[in-house]
């Protein structure tokens, strides 16, 4: 039942609330993961490999703007879904990100293993 103040129809705040925070943890791992990326270039120039930090740098700083991107569209949808009082649509963002961030993880440890052996 909808508290007194709010009129009939009208969603619970509290969803649309914690829809916001959703949406800025997404766009805080966006940036986490843009400044990886920048630390790499900086900090890690020849990982492994001529191209190798290039490359990571740029799989993390596309991935950040992919999560905040992603962030930004799901909450869309569930502000729609909650202001039309349906179900939550299933995310996509989750899997996609954690994908992502698989695979840079694995290019980095292959690149860590070569500048490993190398010495």
């Amino acid at each position: 039942m909808p508290p007194a103040d709010e009129p009939p129809g009208h969603p619970d705040y509290r969803f649309t609330l914690a829809n916001e925070r959703t949406l800025l943890a997404w766009l805080r791992t966006g940036l986490a993961l843009v400044a990886g990326g920048v630390a790499v270039a900086e900090f890690a120039p020849d990982l492994g490999a001529r191209w190798g930090s290039t490359a990571v740098s740029a799989a993390l700083v596309l991935t950040g703007l992919g999560a905040a991107v992603g962030g930004y569209l799901r909450w869309r949808d569930n502000e729609s879904a909650i202001a039309a009082d349906r179900p939550l649509p299933p995310s996509r963002v989750v899997p996609a990100v954690v994908a992502a961030v698989v695979g840079v993880l694995l290019v980095v440890a292959a690149l860590v293993a070569v500048e490993v052996l190398r010495r």
